[in-house]
C-alpha cells in the first residue's frame, strides 16, 4: 500500500545508523552507506510530495488502531516540505562532512549519531501524535547530545552539559503539558485535540497549556529563550554545526506553527499576540547580537535567531499570505543557514582564526569560495531573484493584511541588520592584505567544494523556480488556515469518536 512509504523517511536511517554501528572500522564503507541512505530518503520525500500533491492528505495508522485510538503518520503538504528540505540539507552536509570531520569523529559512530538525528527531526514532522512528537523530540535531543560533546574538549562539555540541562527541562516540561492537556481534552491525536478544544471553546485552563507548549517549544526554536544557542551551537564541527542551524530551531518552529494553527488557533488575541511579542523581542535581541560580536561563528549563530524570529511573523499575522511566506522562508533559511556554517567552518579551518579581525585577503586565495558567500549573503538578506526574496515579501504582505506594521518594521530592519553582519565578515575577511602566504595555503577540500557548490545551486534555483515551488507551499499554506482540511482528512472514518 502507498501510505506505507510515509514511515520511511524516520525508518531507513535508524535501520542504517544500526548497521553502521557495526562498520565503525570501515570508515570508507561508512560514508558511502551514510550518502546513499540519505539520498534514498530524499528520492522517497520527492515521491511523498508528489503523491501527497495528487491524492491529498494521507496517513498510516500503525497496528492498524484507526484515529484517534491509535498512532499515525500523516503527511500533508507542509510536513513533507520539511521532511524533503531535512533530507536534502543531510546529504549535502553529509558530502562536506567526508572531508573535514576527521577519522577520529567517524570511528566514534559520527554517521550514526547524524542519520538518528534526521530520524527524529524527519519523525517530527511526521507524526500525527502529540506524544510521539515528544519521543522523535528525545531521539533527535539524543543524537544531538553526543554530536555536540563528540570531541570532548573542555569547551563542548560545558556547552553540551548547558545544551542537555535546558533540555532536559524542556522535554520535563513537555511532558507536564502533555499530562494536563490529555487531562483535560482525553486524547493526544492532534487532530482529535484540535476537533475537541473547538468543541470546548478553548477555555483558560487550554489555553493556558497552550502556553506552556508555546515555551517549551520556544526554548527549542531559539525564540527569546535563545540564551543556550550562541555557545551550543559554534563548538561541534562544521558540517555538524551546519546540520544543527539548518534542523534543530526549525523542528521548534514547525510545532510552534502546527500548535497554533491547528490545535490551538481560537484565542489569536491571546496566543498569536504573545507569539508576536516574542518574534519581535527575538528579532531584536538577535540583531543586537550579531551586531555586537566580530567571532563569525557566533554572528551566524545569531543570524539563525534573527531568522526564528523573522518565521514566527508569518504565525503571529495569521493570514494565508503569511503563513506561506512563513513555510517559503522556513525551507529557504534551512538550505541558507547550513550554507552559512559551512562557510564560516571553512573560513575557520583555512585561516585557524575565529575572529574577522584576524582575517583578511581570503578572496585573492579561493575566489570561488567568496563569491558563493556574496551568493549567501544576498540571499540570507532577500536580494532578488534568490530563495529569501519571495518569502520575505510573502510575509511582509501577510503583516500589512493583519495590520501588524511594528513587526513588518521590525521584520525589514532586521534584513538590513543581517546586511550589515554579514557584510561586515565579507569585507574584513576576504578583502584587503592576504594573511595567507603560498606556503601555508591549504588547498580546499574537493567534497567540501562541491557540497558549497550545491548548496549554492539550491538558494538560486530556489528563487528562479518559484513559481513552481509555490504551488506546493499555497497547498501547505490552505491547509494551515483551514484546519478542517486536516482534522477531515484524518477522522473522516472515524466519525462518532
Amino acid at each position: 500500500m502507498s501510505n506505507n512509504i510515509i514511515v520511511l523517511p524516520l525508518v531507513i536511517p535508524i535501520f542504517t545508523a544500526v548497521i553502521l554501528i557495526f562498520l565503525r572500522k570501515h570508515v570508507v564503507v561508512q560514508r558511502i552507506i551514510a550518502f546513499l541512505t540519505m539520498l534514498a530518503v530524499s528520492i522517497i520525500s520527492f515521491f511523498l510530495l508528489v503523491l501527497v500533491q495528487r491524492e491529498g492528505i494521507i496517513r498510516i495508522d500503525f497496528g492498524g488502531w484507526k484515529p484517534p485510538f491509535g498512532i499515525l503518520f500523516v503527511a500533508d503538504a507542509f510536513s513533507v516540505l520539511m521532511v524533503l528540505t531535512a533530507s536534502i540539507v543531510t546529504l549535502i552536509c553529509l558530502l562536506y562532512a567526508f572531508s573535514t570531520v576527521g577519522e577520529r569523529h567517524e570511528y566514534m559512530f559520527f554517521y550514526s549519531f547524524v542519520l538518528l538525528l534526521v530520524a527524529g527531526v524527519n519523525g517530527s514532522f511526521l507524526t500525527g501524535d502529540i506524544f510521539n512528537l515528544f519521543v522523535c523530540f528525545e531521539v533527535m535531543l539524543m543524537a544531538s547530545y553526543a554530536l555536540v560533546a563528540l570531541d570532548g574538549e573542555k569547551v563542548q562539555l560545558r556547552e553540551s552539559l548547558k545544551y542537555v540541562l535546558i533540555n532536559v527541562v524542556g522535554s520535563s516540561v513537555f511532558l507536564i503539558a502533555l499530562a494536563y492537556l490529555y487531562g483535560t481534552v482525553k486524547t493526544l491525536n492532534m487532530a482529535h485535540i484540535a476537533e475537541r478544544v473547538a468543541e470546548a471553546g478553548q477555555d483558560p485552563m487550554l489555553t493556558t497549556v497552550s502556553l506552556v507548549l508555546f515555551i517549551v517549544f520556544s526554548l527549542k526554536a531559539g525564540l527569546v529563550l535563545f540564551f543556550w544557542l550562541p555557545g551550543s551551537y559554534v563548538v561541534p564541527p562544521a558540517a555538524v554545526q551546519a546540520l544543527f542551524a539548518a534542523l534543530l530551531t526549525k523542528v521548534g518552529v514547525y510545532a510552534l506553527i502546527r500548535t497554533f494553527t491547528l490545535m490551538f488557533p481560537h484565542r489569536p488575541e491571546v496566543t498569536h499576540t504573545i507569539i508576536g511579542v516574542f518574534a519581535g523581542l527575538t528579532i531584536i535581541l538577535g540583531c543586537l547580537g550579531a551586531l555586537s560580536s566580530r567571532n563569525v561563528l557566533r554572528i551566524a549563530a545569531y543570524n539563525i535567531v534573527i531568522a526564528v524570529g523573522f518565521i514566527l511573523i508569518g504565525l503571529a499575522s495569521g493570514t494565508e499570505n503569511a503563513l506561506a511566506g512563513s513555510v517559503f522562508y522556513l525551507i529557504h533559511d534551512m538550505i541558507a543557514k547550513a550554507l552559512l556554517f559551512l562557510l564560516v567552518g571553512l573560513m575557520v579551518f583555512l585561516t585557524g582564526e575565529k575572529f574577522i579581525d584576524n582575517m583578511s585577503g581570503l578572496i585573492r586565495n579561493y575566489p570561488l569560495f567568496g563569491w558563493i558567500y556574496f551568493l549567501t549573503m544576498l540571499a540570507l538578506v532577500g536580494i532578488p531573484p534568490l530563495s529569501g526574496f519571495v518569502g520575505k515579501i510573502l510575509i511582509g504582505k501577510g503583516a500589512i493584511e493583519a495590520g501588524s506594521y511594528v513587526l513588518l518594521f521590525l521584520g525589514f530592519a532586521s534584513s538590513l541588520v543581517v546586511l550589515f553582519s554579514l557584510l561586515k565578515i565579507f569585507l574584513s575577511s576576504f578583502f584587503g592584505e592576504t594573511i595567507i602566504t603560498n606556503e601555508d595555503k591549504k588547498p580546499l577540500p574537493i567534497a567540501s567544494m562541491v557540497s558549497l557548490v550545491a548548496f549554492a545551486l539550491c538558494i538560486v534555483g530556489m528563487g528562479l523556480g518559484a513559481e513552481q515551488l509555490m504551488a506546493y507551499v499555497k497547498d501547505a499554506a490552505k491547509i494551515l488556515v483551514n484546519p478542517s482540511i486536516y482534522i477531515d482528512a484524518i477522522l473522516s472514518e472515524s466519525e462518532g469518536v
